[in-house]
């Protein structure tokens, strides 16, 4: 089981983290201070509209496939794993409900965060839409946003909480390991975001650990990125800026 963990995230978030420590090694060694550099997210891959939503698409389907693995590998059948992990789509109004409760919980503070990060030299300028202009870009935005909310919350708080309680670690080792790991992949953002998401990690493990349920948290997720993806889209976040 423990090999089955260091490869379901070598393949997936972990090897997104040990690159973000690199990138963030790569920042503060540059020239250009931290707060005067930017991290691009949802880049165009192409000039093309046509290729570059190709490319888009492909993203988000090859982005799920480590979900596909961790529920392929936690439970003897696909179904079991969604239900064991709360979301086999059961009572999705009242996941909404909680998804937005968590997300506005999360969600100002983050902002507030952000905005006192940029100010102390400790955030890079977060660009969350760096796609060009088409017709598809917001409703590409919107399933960027959600395959992020299910690979993180699928295989950093439902796969490895449930693991390592199989593993008998107790409730606080467990809450620091997944919500560390959260933080890491973060950290191409700067220490600031990735503190945020360290608390955001904790509040979404300790959810996990009590009702059992990640639909709730791919709901805040998913409503936490598309603010800040489809928001930069259309009204950009120069107001943030310091």
């Amino acid at each position: 089981m423990r090999a089955e963990i260091v490869i379901v995230l070598g393949l997936s978030l972990g090897q997104s983290g040990v690159y973000a420590v690199m990138n963030l090694l790569r920042r503060l060694l540059a020239t250009t201070p931290l707060r005067e550099q930017t991290a691009d997210l949802n880049v165009s891959q192409a000039t093309n509209a046509t290729l570059d939503l190709i490319y888009q698409l492909l993203g988000v389907v090859f982005g799920l496939m480590p979900v596909a693995l961790a529920l392929f590998l936690l439970m003897p059948t696909f179904r079991e794993s969604l239900r064991a992990l709360g979301i086999a789509g059961t009572r999705p109004l009242r996941d909404l409900a909680a998804g937005a409760g968590l997300a506005a919980l999360i969600g100002l503070p983050g902002l507030g965060l952000y905005a006192v990060g940029r100010m102390l030299g400790l955030s890079a300028d977060v660009v969350a839409s760096a796609l060009n202009t088409h017709w598809w870009t917001v409703p590409i935005l919107i399933l960027a946003a959600l395959k992020n909310a299910i690979l993180e919350e699928v295989v950093v708080v439902g796969y490895l909480v449930t693991r390592l309680q199989q593993l008998k670690w107790s409730p606080l080792a467990i809450i620091a390991v997944s919500s560390l790991l959260r933080g890491s992949y973060h950290l191409y953002q700067g220490p600031a975001m990735a503190i945020g998401n360290v608390v955001m990690g904790v509040i979404f493990s300790l959810w996990f650990l009590k009702t059992r349920r990640v639909g709730p948290l791919i709901a805040a997720h998913t409503l936490l990125d598309v603010f800040a993806f489809v928001g930069y889209a259309l009204i950009g976040t120069d107001w943030l800026n310091f």
